[in-house]
Parts: C-alpha cells; structure tokens; sequence
C-alpha cells in the first residue's frame, strides 16, 4: 500500500515543478478523530497534529513529515503514537522531525521553491481553526520573497494546492475502487436489511439503528448522517431528525452511505411503508426511475458532467406536464427552471475520500468532461411538500399528490467502455420495492 501512497506523491510533485507544498493534518485527537482527506491521499499517515512538506526540488528531502513524538501521558489519553522512528520507517518519509521543530526546520524546504502551496484558513476538519499555522506560513514566505530579493531564489507566490490535487485524486485507482464497492456491499445489504424490517409502527429512528449497526459490524461507519425519512418528511432534503413513526401508506426515503477505510459510498432507495405504492406514488416514483435511468446513460467517457443533470431534468419536466403538475412546453418550462419546486437539487456529485469528493464541474461555459476511474453519484428526486404552492400560472397542486417525495440515488464508476453501477445489488424497480 505505501508504493501507492508513494506514487501518489511522485504524481503531485511532478506537476509541482519548483514549488513546495505544505499540508497540516486534522488536529483533533479526541473523539471522532477522522484525518484530513488530501493529507491521507499523499500519506497514509492517520494521526493528529502532524504536517506534511512536499519539496521536489530539495536536493536530498523531498517527502517530509513533523510529527507528534512519543509521549506516554498523551497515548494513555488518546492511543499509540508513530513518533519519530517509526513513522519514518512506516511510511517512507526521507525526513521526519518533531512537531515541535516545524517552525526552525521549515523554512530550508521553503527557501529554493519558486512558490508555496498552502491551503490558507482550512479548518482540515477540526472546526476550531488555528490561524497561527496560517501566521507561520505567510512569516516564512515573506522570508522567502527577502531571499529572492538577495539571491534571485525564493517564494514568490503562496497558491492553493487543490487545483493540481483535485485532479489527481479525482480519477481512482484500482485500488481505492475495490475500497469503494466495498463501501457500496455494506451499505447495500443495510439498505436491503431496511427495507425487510419497515413496517407500519415502527419509528424511523429503529431503522437508522439497524443501519448503523451494520455498517459498524462490517468494519466501516457513517459515511453522513443518515437520512430516514417517512411520509412528508422526505420532503425535506436533510431530514435526519429521524423521529416520527411509520404510518401504513407512506413512503420511507433512506439516504445512508457507509464509509469503509476513509472511502465513502451514498445511496437512497425510497420505498412504500406497507409494501404497496399508491397510484400516484407509483407514477412519481416510476418517473424518477426513468430519470435516473436517462442520467446514468449520459456517464461514459468523453460525456460532459452537466449532461447528467440535462437528462434527469427533461425527464422529469416531460413528465410531470404529464402529470398535470405543470403546463407548457417542455424546453420552455426547463429554460424558465419551472420545475425547481420540484426538483431542486441538482443530479449527483463526485465521490471518494469525500462524500461530496473534490473536484470542478464546470470550467468556465464548459462542462467537465468525464473520464475513466471517476466515481459518482446519480440521484435525481421529486418532492411535493405538504404546503407547496404552484408558482404563477401553473396548475393547481391537487391533494393526492401532495406529501410524496422521492429520491433514488446510485453511486457509478466512469468505465472505458462506458459505466458500472457499484450500488447495483439495491433493488430499485417497482416490483422490487413492492412486497
């Protein structure tokens, strides 16, 4: 696994040419502790209070890391630490020094770089941010600039380092998709246990607990806060009270991802309570299937992201002017967002390390143009809440419709050859979600 980490670096500093990057890791180590994503990408290295230096241009360090050392009072409080040696050893660094060494050590990394990479004001998960770090970089740049004035060598610049990372970690290696369909069959069989134990009088809260329970015996945890929403409150897009009771005839939207080894999955099935869809949640329902059919088709190769989102919004506007939900022509009712009250959101997002994973969009007009190894969400959805108005000129909302809202979301892999859906073993048919 280090050759992986390893070669992951060598990626980055290619393209750093002359610049120095600098990562902090998260800093809590209490509870929860999860470390920052980009620095876990290039390390590996699952520890608070550390920082990471990439200096290509080094003559004889170019991977360093300062670390906490070994202390005995802190590990009885908060677990085993590396500490210098080993993390060294471990992980292959060419140099490792101390935490407490950073601000005498750092600036040799610092003072032959063209430019520093440094993310300013990232909290790096911890959300009690530190600006003295930030402090600390902008003392050495400025350092950097008054050697370049002297010796023509030195910092001229502090950019971000995402531009080049995002890139990087954006496209999967075989590696991390096998991490990711892992992910995807644990939240699969809680998704499928759900749907077995759902029943009218049961409490949404029992089923966020059985969920977890799973995750948590196959090794992973929450990759998010579960949603299990019943009746109107899948409405409500991050619902995650989770607290009302099961009534026969509603719907039950469940959007849980299980997060195994830093590597998330995020599916949502939506489902009828007593086993049975009403006539129209049945139609609202096979309607967003078809959407999301038409959406999954666009992911292959050579496919702008935004076609995505295209097909799942034509789809849905055509058929809820079907429906009688809204009138008009169809193109004209998309380029107005007509349908925005009823679908709001947009059609997926980028997946990995991160639930919502790095990476652009859209560049500039353009759209970002998918590749092989990129792992996505595709998730298009229908909500009619219980208050929802028509907007001026359209039909009245009639009664039957109302209170129904429905998601349905599976997580694709970008193939050579077109797709692969890792969330496939969910059932999503209507016969399937029937029983």
């Amino acid at each position: 696994m280090q050759t992986e980490y390893s070669d992951r670096r060598q990626r980055y500093m290619a393209a750093l040419g002359k610049g120095t990057a600098i990562f902090r890791s998260a800093a809590s180590g209490d509870r929860n502790f999860r470390q920052d994503s980009d620095f876990y990408y290039l390390t590996g290295f699952d520890e608070p209070g550390a920082v990471l230096v990439l200096a290509p241009h080094h003559e004889k360090h170019k991977f360093i890391l300062f670390v906490q050392p070994k202390n005995r009072d802190k590990e009885i409080w908060t677990g085993y630490l590396y500490g210098i040696e080993t993390a060294k050893e471990k992980f292959g660094a060419d140099a490792v020094y101390s935490i407490g060494e950073l601000e005498t050590k750092l600036f040799r990394y610092i003072q032959t770089a063209d430019r520093i990479y440094y993310h300013m004001g990232r909290d790096c998960g911890d959300h009690s941010y530190d600006r003295s770090f930030d402090a600390t970089i902008i003392k050495h740049w400025q350092n950097g600039l008054r050697h370049y004035q002297k010796q023509g060598v030195g910092p001229i610049a502090i950019e971000d380092p995402m531009p080049i990372l995002s890139r990087l970690r954006l496209v999967k290696s075989p590696h991390e998709i096998a991490l990711m369909q892992h992910a995807a069959d644990i939240a699969a069989q809680a998704h499928n246990r759900a749907r077995e134990i759902a029943a009218p009088g049961r409490y949404e809260y029992e089923i966020a607990a059985e969920i977890e329970y799973l995750f948590n015996k196959s090794g992973g945890g929450l990759a998010y806060p579960s949603i299990v929403a019943s009746g109107s409150n899948a409405c409500i897009l991050h619902y995650i009270a989770n607290n009302q009771q099961m009534q026969d005839g509603d719907l039950l939207l469940i959007d849980a991802g299980c997060s195994y080894k830093y590597y998330n999955s995020d599916i949502t099935r939506t489902f009828p309570v007593n086993g049975k869809f009403t006539a129209p949640q049945r139609a609202i329902y096979e309607l967003v299937l078809e959407a999301q059919r038409q959406a999954i088709a666009q992911v292959k190769p050579g496919k702008a992201y935004h076609q995505i989102h295209d097909a799942a919004v034509k789809v849905i506007t055509t058929g809820l002017v079907e429906l009688g939900l809204l009138r008009g022509e169809v193109e004209e009712l998309i380029a107005a967002e007509k349908y925005k009250p009823f679908y709001m959101h947009g059609t997926g997002h980028w997946l990995g390390l991160d639930v919502h994973d790095t990476g652009i969009y859209k560049r500039g007009e353009e759209g970002e143009i998918l590749q092989p190894g990129e792992v996505l969400t595709v998730e298009p959805g229908i909500y009619i809440g219980a208050d929802l108005q028509p907007a001026i000129g359209q039909p009245v909302i009639l009664e039957q419709w109302r209170g129904i809202g429905i998601r349905i979301e599976d997580d694709v892999l970008v193939t050579a050859e077109g797709h692969e859906v890792l969330t496939a073993k969910v059932p999503k048919s209507v016969a399937e979600m029937e029983r």
